[in-house]
């Protein structure tokens, strides 16, 4: 008996998912939990394991399609007779479209029986191979690969549509794809940021941000996340009174007991120190100093919640998610560091459940990654605030000594920017919370494990 494959319910409050990506195509053999289809919701990206093992027969619902839950999306049948039956059909659907290319292949074979002639048409046959790559690749992801001589038809691509990412054009290097003259160090170099800058602000790890069409006159629809995405940040806009105040940190001290530590904490913890958990750290403390921070508004009440549930925004390659560190306030540092650096890895493959990106109180995002001074966050439905994390820079600062004398010396600062609501939270509060984060940084003397 062939097994249906339904589109998955990703929670109680989720009635519907899109299918953005097919993994496998009809004929292909499966294996029972192997991941089998990606789909997008209200809530989640995630990929879709395969609830059996045997031959995918047919695809029902095409990628970009938006169907209720429970609804049949495909079939698996076991292997022999039973599955070959079931994939004619869709073989016949397949045959179709490779007939409208094929009419623009007979000019190809022509010009071989000519030797002069034969140059001239691949002329045009590069132009559209490189539009092709183009069209599936970013401009880095195209630096990368001319600089390690990749030819990017070669490579893989885990996007959407087979887009190719920075992380599938660097793991076809590592995996030894590259030409043998590239240098081996270069993939670094798009790993780590400026030497003028401190290492990046992980969380946990930098990826290219969302991007516009890529070839001029294309019109390309929103992704569902895209149109979540919009939808959430109009709708924060309508909701909350947005105003934002910004803080100068001297972050040396920490920038000195990271470089200090961090090689014993990976090997003594399994754990990259990043500088993201003193941050959130920081800002825990500050909230238990001024719960309305970590408040939010339900109809003409305020919530104090119990718990301080930390919100992580993660910048994807198709969008941005914000996994939910619960009970944060629980945590020690390690505990911290190693749910910052879980919940960043699992965004990233897709592995999240929904349950994971919801109930959030405080949100931190990290613009400084990227190498932005600072940002102006807008606030994540329903809390009250965000705060926003800018890039750590070397900068000369007046510093006053304990007898109370001033000299210029050069220290490693970043701009913290707390967006708040502010039906909810008064400036003076909300001065006073980020004044006391700044304290907590400048002074810091917790013990990172």
């Amino acid at each position: 008996m062939p097994t249906d494959i339904v589109m998955p319910q990703m929670g109680e409050s989720i009635v519907e998912g899109t299918i953005t990506k097919w993994l496998k195509r009809p004929g292909d053999k499966i294996q029972r939990d192997e991941p089998l289809f990606e789909i997008s919701t209200d809530k989640v990206d995630a990929e879709i394991p395969a609830p059996a093992s045997g031959v995918l027969s047919e695809i029902k619902v095409t990628e970009g399609t938006t169907v209720q839950v429970n609804t049949v999306v495909g079939t698996i049948a076991s292997d022999g007779e039973g599955a070959a039956v079931k994939s004619a059909p869709t073989a016949e659907k397949k045959a179709a479209p490779p007939a409208a290319p094929a009419k623009a292949q007979p000019p190809a074979p022509a010009p071989q029986a000519n030797g002069t002639t034969a140059a001239a048409p691949p002329a045009p046959a590069a132009p559209k191979h490189d539009e092709d790559e183009h069209a599936r690749s970013s401009p880095l992801v195209r630096k990368i690969a001319r600089e390690h001589n990749v030819d990017l038809s070669q490579v893989e691509g885990s996007g959407l549509g087979g887009r190719i990412t920075k992380q599938d054009i660097l793991a076809f290097i590592e995996g030894g794809g590259a030409a043998a003259q590239a240098p081996a160090s270069t993939s670094a170099a798009y790993e780590t940021p400026a030497p003028s800058r401190q290492p990046a602000i992980e969380t946990p790890s930098p990826v290219a941000p969302p991007r516009p069409a890529e070839i001029p006159g294309d019109l390309v629809p929103l992704s569902r996340m895209r149109q979540l995405i919009a939808k959430h940040m109009i709708e924060s806009r309508r909701t909350s009174a947005h105003v934002h105040a910004m803080f100068e940190v001297d972050l040396t001290r920490i920038v000195n007991i990271r470089n200090k530590n961090k090689a014993a904490f990976e090997q003594r913890n399994g754990a990259r120190l990043t500088f993201m958990p003193f941050f959130v750290r920081a800002a825990i403390i500050g909230l238990q100093q001024f719960p309305i921070v970590n408040a939010s508004t339900e109809g003409d009440n305020i919530r104090y919640h119990r718990h301080v549930n930390v919100g992580i925004a993660v910048a994807l390659d198709w969008g941005l998610i914000v996994p939910v560190l619960k009970n944060a306030d629980e945590l020690n540092f390690l505990g911290l560091q190693r749910g910052i650096t879980d919940l960043g890895e699992r965004a990233r493959g897709k592995k999240l459940k929904p349950e994971e990106v919801e109930g959030s109180t405080f949100t931190v995002t990290n613009p400084g990654q990227f190498g932005a001074v600072f940002g102006l966050p807008i606030i994540n439905q329903p809390n009250s605030a965000i705060m926003g994390v800018g890039g750590i820079t070397k900068m000369p600062l007046v510093v006053t000594d304990k007898d109370g004398n001033d000299s210029i010396a050069i220290r490693s600062v970043v701009h913290l920017t707390l967006g708040y609501d502010h039906r909810l939270i008064d400036g003076a509060v909300a001065d006073q919370f980020m004044a006391f984060v700044k304290k907590t940084l400048e002074g810091w003397s917790e013990d990172v494990g």
